[in-house]
């Protein structure tokens, strides 16, 4: 089982705002496969000794060190904690607090230190977690199923889910329905059918309540059309498996739904893409850094695409902001890129952290503005 823990919006955004003396990000590749794992510790202690000397190095207090230590030093002496792990990892570190972030997406190792936190791996988590729900229903079942990247699918146990049309209306059937009543047609099934997808909806509420993960629907028709009309969930993506479930397992109802998932994002992708490149022509497209800066400082970014990659050490002045290029990364500086994206979140703009291929133009930063600068 792949165990996923990605920060929601607030929690992210209090991320952004979290100021510290010292605040140590680390990203590492990691393993579900426990008997796996060991190299994964390896890795994690190298990068904490890597921050711990660079902050040494810049003089840092030695009781604060001392307490940054030893929070790092207990997680990584956690058996428990290492033997429930993704595809990544993320440990965000003050000498006051840490906090951890397991992750369905790949992320390059990466150790920062500076006085705020470096969240872009996180993004890209948030954006594209190769994560998703599937609702199997057809008339005769109805259940939930959990997929992850390259990880068998689970079911996911909903406390009140009807088990069929015919539970959830109190009938042995919703077809054959009895001459003479005002239910004995087409209308009526449809009636029924409703009733029950309505039951399913308001099941599933609780489960995925505050969730922004995608749900993708395995039905067919009449009753895939009719749950759509009554769903709630903001994450039902548009496209779904049109074949009947009754017979697909959860591995073959994850093989059918990961192309989907995987269409979906592209499709966010190159919407942003497309929508970049007409905004080019309004003036309200940006992909000089400093540009970009001083726009997402003053809340006009509105979609900011940015390469999860690349690191730009420096600083942005908090009122005008400037941007400052440092020649080699230092407690003194952060991530410039990673605090543009914070700034733009923070506006209530919107970032998608992307492979440098799926860059416009190549670019570091593309930002899509609000109005025309």
């Amino acid at each position: 089982m792949l165990y996923v823990d990605i920060p929601t919006s607030p929690e992210i955004r209090a991320l952004i705002e979290t100021r510290a003396d010292a605040c140590v990000s680390i990203y590492l590749p990691t393993t579900p496969e426990t008997q796996n794992v060991t190299l994964s510790r390896i890795s994690f202690g190298n990068l904490t000794r890597t921050a711990l000397e660079q902050l040494d190095a810049a003089g840092f207090d030695k009781r604060r060190l001392a307490a940054l230590e030893e929070k790092l030093d207990a997680l990584d002496q956690d058996d428990d904690f290492w033997r429930l792990q993704a595809h990544s990892l993320a440990v965000l570190a003050t000498p006051d607090s840490l906090l951890t972030f397991r992750l369905a997406t790949a992320v390059t190792e990466t150790v920062e230190v500076s006085d705020r936190f470096y969240l872009k791996p996180l993004l890209r988590g948030m954006a594209f977690p190769q994560h998703a729900f599937v609702l199997a229903l057809s008339e005769n079942d109805a259940r939930l199923s959990e997929i992850f990247a390259d990880m068998p699918a689970t079911l996911v146990r909903v406390p009140d889910l009807p088990d069929s049309a015919a539970d959830a209306t109190g009938r042995a059937s919703v077809n054959n329905l009895t001459q003479g009543t005002r239910l004995a047609n087409a209308e009526g099934q449809k009636t029924l059918l409703t009733k029950y997808a309505r039951k399913v909806d308001a099941a599933l509420r609780p489960v995925l309540s505050g969730r922004e993960t995608p749900l993708i629907l395995a039905s067919t028709a009449p009753l895939g059309p009719i749950f759509r009309s009554v769903n709630t969930y903001p994450g039902l993506l548009a496209e779904g498996v049109t074949a009947s479930p009754d017979r697909m397992s959860e591995s073959e109802l994850a093989s059918a739904t990961r192309a989907l998932l995987d269409g979906f994002y592209a499709q966010q992708i190159a919407t942003a893409t497309d929508l970049f490149h007409e905004r080019v022509g309004q003036h309200r497209a940006l992909t000089d850094l400093n540009a970009v800066a001083r726009a997402a400082t003053f809340g006009a970014v509105e979609l900011l695409l940015v390469d999860m990659d690349e690191v730009v050490p420096g600083t942005v002045d908090e009122t005008d902001g400037v941007v400052s290029v440092a020649t080699t990364a230092s407690t003194a500086s952060y991530g410039v890129i990673d605090e543009i994206a914070g700034r733009t979140i923070l506006a209530g703009g919107k970032v998608l952290a992307v492979r440098r291929a799926d860059m416009p133009d190549g670019a570091a930063v593309a930002a899509i503005l609000r109005y025309a600068v």
